[in-house]
């Protein structure tokens, strides 16, 4: 079985999926996916995501800003009295991006923080995507105590360098369907040295769909071809990339 630890079921386009959700679901679980974390952008949408999630017990959810969803800072009482919900087994994602906005570098700075310390409040791991950001993520981390619950680098693109370092904070790394691109072999070497318990797949959904399904949106089924890859670039079979990603998902999320 496999585990879709990051994806966005409430940003699907539904019709190419019958304008019906329960079909998504449907083909995940016919993917042998036995659980999907669906991840929360802003803290307006997540009322209505997990509205639209509360009937699969296979999905769970996150709460939190993303850095490139934010013009304003982020009211931290709001997203704690949110993060409580009891679907929410995680707080983001957070993080920073300052390749598609490195005006906003303050004001993401301080949204990260306040994740952290709200993570730290409710005792529940961390979502983080971080972009062109390598020394200012880890500093954050460092100096609000993020290895204090630990979390996951989602979707990562960065260097083995930022890799271990998080892994040295007791942090996950997990790998989207960039890891199938052809341009991506300096990050296949990055998911060659990850250690077993250490690492995550997901999908990004509806973003990123991996090869052989480049160009059409993204679906938690598909997180079955970045095991795929995996099992090829670490030498290990798709059965073994199944088992020991799914026990990390459940070891982090407390599932």
């Amino acid at each position: 079985m496999f585990i879709d630890s990051h994806c966005h079921l409430d940003r699907l386009n539904l019709s190419d999926f019958d304008n019906d959700l329960d079909n998504v679901v449907n083909a995940a679980t016919t993917a042998n996916v036995s659980h999907m974390l669906c991840v929360s952008v802003t803290l307006k949408e997540f009322p209505n995501m997990a509205a639209k999630t509360e009937k699969y017990d296979n999905v769970q959810l996150s709460c939190g800003v993303h850095p490139l969803n934010q013009e304003d800072m982020v009211d931290e009482a709001e997203l704690l009295a949110l993060a409580e919900h009891d679907r929410v087994v995680a707080v983001g994602e957070t993080g920073l991006d300052y390749f598609y906005a490195p005006e906003t570098q303050e004001v993401q700075r301080d949204a990260f923080r306040k994740h952290i310390r709200v993570a730290k409040k409710l005792n529940k791991p961390i979502i983080i995507h971080t972009r062109d950001a390598q020394e200012d993520t880890l500093a954050i981390m460092r100096e609000e105590g993020a290895e204090q619950v630990g979390g996951v680098l989602h979707c990562f693109t960065e260097s083995w360098e930022m890799a271990d370092q998080a892994i040295a904070m007791g942090f996950y790394i997990s790998f989207s369907g960039i890891v199938t691109f052809k341009n991506a072999a300096a990050l296949r070497h990055v998911a060659h040295q990850v250690p077993d318990d250490k690492f995550l797949i997901e999908t990004d959904s509806p973003y990123l769909a991996p090869v052989p399904h480049r160009g059409k949106q993204n679906q938690p089924a598909y997180v079955v071809e970045v095991a795929k890859m995996l099992a090829e670039v670490r030498g290990q079979s798709v059965e073994e990339i199944a088992k020991l990603s799914t026990d990390n998902y459940k070891r982090l999320f407390n599932v």
